[in-house]
């Protein structure tokens, strides 16, 4: 399952990648050589970028490429590995389901009933901020599939 989620998550990815790259040369072309700008390439490439960030911190989760800062000492960690695992995914999760559902999902439901809409390409921002659960979902099960492939789930954190 999580190859296959990987795999979906790499290739909208690149396609995200692939429209805000096209939106941006659009944009240079039609300001320097028409003479015209473009209206709608800006929020084009804004929200792809947007996209592309969120979504990203859901696939670097699940390649285990996230950011970590090393606080606490490496002879310490090897001694008790399953206890900082857990609390390192634990933390994960959280933040992905308090801050990125939870939140998310609020900020959704406000920009629908505020009836939000971007400027130029008219489409509800609620659609916009729909990453944010979504890369919230993937990322708290990133971290619950990582842990518990990286520990045997018979026996106790302690």
């Amino acid at each position: 399952m999580k190859i296959k989620i990987d795999s979906i998550l790499e290739k909208i990815l690149v396609f995200l990648l692939f429209i805000m790259l096209i939106s941006v040369v659009w944009q240079v072309f039609s300001r320097y050589i028409l003479k015209s700008p473009s209206t709608i390439t800006d929020e084009l490439s804004s929200f792809s970028l947007i996209w592309l960030g969120v979504l990203g911190a859901a696939y670097t989760t699940g390649q285990k490429l996230h950011l970590a800062i090393d606080l606490i000492p490496e002879a310490l960690i090897k001694r008790k590995k399953k206890v900082y695992d857990g609390i390192v995914y634990a933390a994960i999760f959280l933040f992905g389901f308090a801050i990125m559902i939870i939140g998310g999902i609020r900020l959704c439901i406000l920009s629908f009933q505020f009836e939000q809409t971007s400027a130029a390409l008219h489409i509800p921002l609620g659609l916009i901020y729909l990453v944010i659960p979504i890369s919230g979902i993937l990322i708290c099960y990133y971290s619950l599939y990582i842990y518990f492939k990286n520990n045997d789930t018979n026996t106790s954190l302690l």
